[in-house]
């Protein structure tokens, strides 16, 4: 069962555990036992946190927040992590961790901060264990000062978390199980929650939507492919549109351009950009900006069926530009491409697309940070500041025009590979760049590194990260704003 959070302004009753925050350096002032924590190395830095037991048996947990003039929503984020991982065999928790913000600090945000971290840092995957353990945090009070607008940002943080969390559900099912139809269903589902409206395209739709991307990735699989749009419309006026597209490949063998046993352990993993979309419509239809969202997701898995697409043979995509398929482990630019086209026909504001696409952009940058590329200097500083907003780290890669000739080919109009071994995710980010309609501001982020982790460390548990919830339902807040 997940976590339920409330906000109050005093501590309840009936309470396992009440987490104090510190921050750093203040030990001393905190009405703790000072020489006990500092015999524990406890100086208040964020992430760390230490369980205390008094002589009335009464259990407090404190908490760094780090220096006090930075207390805001990174540091409180942090600091929510690390008191769920000390106390996860209490169930009712306490949270005074607010008690300390400087001024100018927006309490509602660093209260949707600290939830976040709280949720996130408490979250297993447990559906196929033969004896599921629930998370031991059951209720957890936010005690702070203020009204509606603190609880509001408790009840944000909560709808984020579980956003987070179903994308990181997503993403951890085995590819066996989370195949494309399966995923489509997850998708109305998630949908009709959150008063979304969702399509799904069948393999015959797809087919006469003139998807070759999509069919021609399909071929080796005996599972069919699947198209879902996903719309989030306003109450009132929009001001701006914004169109979110995902890589939706439930499972990735590579193809015929097979993936050694180690590169393929984690492909259930590929669909992280698709998870990573709908999460992020479940947050923006509980933040409500007047801003209309629609996601466009192919889902196929890449198998190495008898008549799977060869390397040599030529795909025809949704707008008739043709790519001659000389690896058939690229395939998530293909089904890219046909999305990227249905994105660009509404003319839409801005376009993001969201792939774990390349293993180039994880050499680059390693497994913790996100590529970024874009033909829009505005739209990619927007995704910067989103992304400096809810610590989902991504850097700004180029696009080099030098380097589109790379991706001419004899046959076609485009090859899905470069001509050399170097600057794979440029030139990936080069071949989705063709398909996205002249004039329209177009950001790509590479999420192959971050979406998925084996590190049990801050806000991520091992399995899929969901990377890109939070970041993207920022984005389209910032549309608002």
């Amino acid at each position: 069962m997940p976590i339920t959070f409330a906000h109050a302004r005093s501590v309840p009753r009936a309470i396992d555990v009440v987490a104090v925050g510190v921050p750093q350096g203040a030990v001393d002032d905190s009405g703790l036992d000072a020489d006990l924590l500092a015999a524990r190395g406890f100086e208040g830095k964020v992430g760390q946190a230490e369980l205390i037991t008094g002589p009335d048996g009464n259990v407090t947990v404190a908490v760094g927040l780090g220096p006090a003039d930075d207390i805001g929503p990174t540091a409180l984020r942090g600091a929510g992590a690390a008191f769920a991982r000390a106390a996860n065999r209490r169930r009712k928790a306490a949270l005074r961790l607010l008690d300390h913000l400087p001024d100018g600090a927006a309490a509602p945000a660093c209260a949707r901060a600290l939830v976040e971290g709280v949720a996130l840092a408490s979250y297993r995957f447990r559906p196929f264990k033969a004896e599921t353990k629930p998370a031991e945090l059951d209720r957890v009070t936010v005690v702070a000062a203020g009204g509606k607008a603190v609880a509001a940002g408790v009840a944000l943080g909560a709808a984020t978390a579980e956003a987070v969390v179903f994308s990181r559900d997503l993403v951890n099912r085995p590819g066996g199980d989370l195949v494309p139809t399966e995923a489509a269903k997850a998708a109305r589902s998630w949908g009709r929650k959150h008063g979304l409206r969702v399509s799904v395209m069948d393999e015959r739709a797809i087919r006469e939507a003139r998807m070759g991307g999509v069919l021609g990735v399909n071929r080796g699989s005996s599972q069919p492919p699947r198209f879902v749009t996903v719309t989030y419309t306003p109450s009132g006026a929009s001001t701006a549109s914004v169109a979110l597209v995902g890589k939706g490949i439930t499972f990735d063998s590579g193809g015929l351009s097979i993936k050694t046993s180690e590169g393929m352990s984690t492909m259930k993993c590929d669909m992280g950009g698709a998870a990573a979309v709908l999460g992020a419509m479940g947050v923006i239809a509980a933040e409500a900006p007047p801003v209309t969202v629609t996601a466009y997701l192919p889902f196929t898995d890449n198998m190495t069926g008898p008549d799977a697409t060869r390397p040599g043979d030529v795909l025809r995509h949704r707008d008739g530009t043709t790519t001659e398929v000389l690896n058939t482990d690229a395939e998530g630019r293909l089904i890219l491409a046909d999305a990227l086209c249905i994105a660009s026909e509404s003319s839409p504001d801005a376009v993001i697309d969201v792939a774990t696409l390349t293993g180039a952009c994880m050499v680059a940058l390693g497994r913790g940070v996100a590529g970024l590329m874009g033909n829009d200097d505005a739209l990619v500083e927007r995704v910067r500041d989103a992304a400096a907003a809810t610590d989902e780290s991504v850097w700004h890669l180029p696009l080099p025009t030098e380097y589109r000739p790379l991706l001419d080919s004899n046959v076609a109009d485009l090859r899905n590979i470069g001509k050399v071994p170097f600057g794979g995710a440029l030139t990936a980010g080069l071949f989705l760049q063709e398909f996205v309609a002249d004039g329209l501001a177009w950001a790509h982020l590479d999420i192959a590194g971050p979406a998925w982790t084996d590190e049990d460390r801050g806000v991520v548990t091992p399995g899929g990260t969901g990377f890109g919830v939070r970041l993207l339902a920022e984005v389209v807040a910032g549309f608002a704003r």
